[in-house]
């Protein structure tokens, strides 16, 4: 049996294989076990705006293994271990509960009946519950649960075979059978809601990392049996925030500034101006960061009076797109760090040009290109079977299992990555008259009625708002089509490239500015985030063609007239007219997991004006006039 070594990208440890789930590899299947595994060996990652949020001390990430090493690093990253542990032979067909003793390193477990010791492979199907609990399914049990007599009854006997038997076809074909007693069930129905239950089997309250929990300590979840690789196995909890540096002008070098302003205590000491803890804050982030108290308090001044000159640059408790907001908005409002940087860009269109450049060119307001961006993405926790609603009530969806299965969770795994972008801003006068619409506030007021009515909606309204907004529909659309069209101009891979939608509207007499544009950026963890394409295609006169090119794309989809006429389409018809063939992206690409998007909002059709509907028009004409014949 040949030597193997199983390895995992270390952006990989957050999403899709963090805590609780799932990875398959070589026909071998494991589970990442919490972080408390993870021991002191995490490298840490700064945050402040995502930590404060969150309420954690701060951020680790998986430490990386030099190429070539495997075979000589001992394990200092995550632990994941096997799971199911019930494993059976595609040769004899015989079952094994393989036990943890029975490991060795880097081999694959293998049956010791047959001849070349054929690898073992994992059952299918597990159980989980809504409390996030996932453990075997007890086969023994399931064999006998339809036996005759009182020999087949009270059979204790776990040598179990799983056969698949050429009288009948899918599920029914697989048998669980008993060598000892010859009873056997096959698997048809497993997936029905409560066949666990009725068949005595309960949920043991525990993770497959955990050890099995005594009869007090029993979940009182009905488990259900899902598929391994089903979706809904694991929905994993991520929360992302993009590095902003600190506003322009602050004293001394700008390496010693950001010091000072990642450090964990500096959120607190600057809200603290004149509290009590405040020379406490400000002893401790002088003597780690080996700077003076005088220039701590001088960088809390400059900070507050830049802040001052930006509309709301501090973000809340719960919405980082704040201070984002304005750092792409006005970006000479911050200073260039080694993680941010932009500037201003623009579409390059002047007066002579056609008619739908220059109605191009009315709607955008304001174009930026980022030629360095730092994102950090943390794993807080997960749920199964259900998604968690999002407002933490256990009656709703699946429970939240934190990271941290045994205590609260003091710092969380996470992953920084670092790349480029563009973003564009939205004219808001044009988008504000617009919104007043009296169909177009309709038309969006009809999805709403579908996101009230989802599991989603408390998840899908932190990123949209309070109120959905024709505004966030549209953009949210536009995003996904840009992402589209750059992946054909720029040559990123489109699961590469991430949005972020700024779309909120100002209240009357909120201090907040309206929000209005969307940053497409890339994702990847290696070289191939910071390329340069994305910031090549921000500037004239490419951005002004790959905007054009988009909106004349978004017109047609293979699907039409269904995906065009659809009133509801997705999970819980959150989308209207937007399907895979036109609009729909792979999920990392996603910030809502593909939902709430229509193309009509975009372009419009016979009863929706779309925001670009005037810029599609003057390019049709165009288009016309270029093949009239004479």
């Amino acid at each position: 049996m040949k030597d193997i070594r199983r390895k995992v990208r270390r952006t990989q440890t957050i999403v899709p294989f963090g805590v609780g789930g799932i990875i398959d590899i070589r026909g071998e299947s494991f589970v990442a076990a919490d972080i408390r595994s993870w021991a002191a060996n995490g490298e840490r990652v700064e945050s402040p705006r995502l930590a404060k949020k969150l309420g954690v001390d701060g951020f680790r990430s998986a430490p990386v293994i030099p190429s070539g090493k495997a075979a000589y690093a001992s394990r200092i990253g995550p632990t994941y271990v096997r799971f199911p542990k019930w494993l059976f032979c595609p040769q004899c067909r015989e079952m094994q509960l393989w036990r943890p003793d029975r490991e060795l390193r880097d081999k694959q477990p293998a049956c010791g009946r047959c001849p070349g010791k054929p690898q073992l492979a994992p059952m299918r199907f597990i159980q989980v519950c809504r409390a996030g609990h996932m453990a075997d399914i007890d086969w023994r049990r399931w064999a006998h649960s339809k036996g005759e007599g009182h020999a087949q009854r009270q059979c204790q006997v776990r040598r179990l075979r799983f056969v698949a038997t050429p009288e009948s076809s899918g599920l029914e074909a697989l048998r669980v059978t008993c060598v000892a007693c010859r009873a056997g069930r096959n698997l048809a129905g497993i997936s029905q809601k409560n066949i666990l239950k009725q068949v005595g089997l309960q949920c043991p309250g525990t993770h497959p990392w955990q050890s099995e929990s005594d009869e007090a300590n029993r979940c009182e979840e009905t488990p259900q049996a899902v598929q391994r690789g089903a979706s809904n196995v694991y929905f994993p909890i991520t929360h992302s925030a993009i590095d902003i540096p600190a506003p322009a002008g602050l004293p001394e070098e700008d390496e010693t500034t950001q010091k000072v302003v990642n450090h964990p205590m500096w959120p607190d000491f600057n809200s603290s101006d004149g509290g009590p803890v405040s020379d406490a804050f400000k002893t401790v982030i002088a003597s780690q960061c080996g700077v003076l108290e005088e220039f701590v308090d001088t960088l809390r001044r400059s900070y507050a009076d830049g802040a001052a000159s930006i509309p709301a640059v501090a973000d809340s408790d719960d919405d980082l797109s704040i201070a984002e907001w304005a750092a792409f908005s006005v970006p000479e409002s911050v200073a260039d760090s080694r993680t941010f940087s932009v500037r201003r860009a623009h579409l390059g269109i002047d007066h002579d040009d056609p008619d739908s450049m220059r109605e191009l060119a009315a709607g955008i307001s304001a174009v930026v290109v980022a030629d360095r961006v730092r994102e950090v993405r943390a794993l807080e926790g997960f749920s199964r079977y259900e998604p968690n609603s999002g407002d933490n009530d256990e009656d709703e969806g699946g429970r939240v299992v934190s990271v941290n299965t045994e205590s609260r969770a003091r710092w969380l795994p996470a992953v920084e990555t670092y790349g480029e972008g563009i973003f564009i801003a939205v004219d808001e006068e044009r988008l504000s008259s617009w919104e007043r619409l009296t169909s177009v506030r309709d038309w969006t007021r009809r999805i709403e009625v579908n996101l009230d009515a989802s599991f989603k909606a408390d998840r899908l309204r932190s990123k949209s708002g309070p109120e959905l907004l024709p505004r966030f529909v549209m953009l949210h659309t536009l995003a996904h089509h840009f992402i589209r069209q750059l992946s054909y101009d720029s040559g990123y891979n489109a699961a590469s490239l991430r949005e972020r939608v700024y779309a909120r509207s100002h209240t009357p007499g909120s201090a907040l500015p309206p929000q209005a544009g969307v940053f497409i950026y890339t994702a990847a963890g290696d070289a191939e985030g910071t390329l340069g394409g994305l910031v090549r295609q921000g500037q004239p006169p490419h951005l002004a063609e790959t905007l054009i090119r988009l909106l004349e794309s978004a017109q047609w989809c293979s699907q039409d007239p269904l995906c065009a006429d659809s009133t509801g389409r997705s999970l819980a018809n959150l989308n209207r007219a937007a399907c895979h063939a036109c609009t729909l992206l792979p999920e990392t690409c996603c910030e809502i997991d593909n939902s709430l998007l229509d193309r009509t909002l975009l372009i419009g059709d016979s009863e929706v004006p779309g925001f670009f509907r005037g810029v599609v028009q003057a390019a049709l004409e165009e288009s016309a006039e270029a093949v009239d014949l004479p």
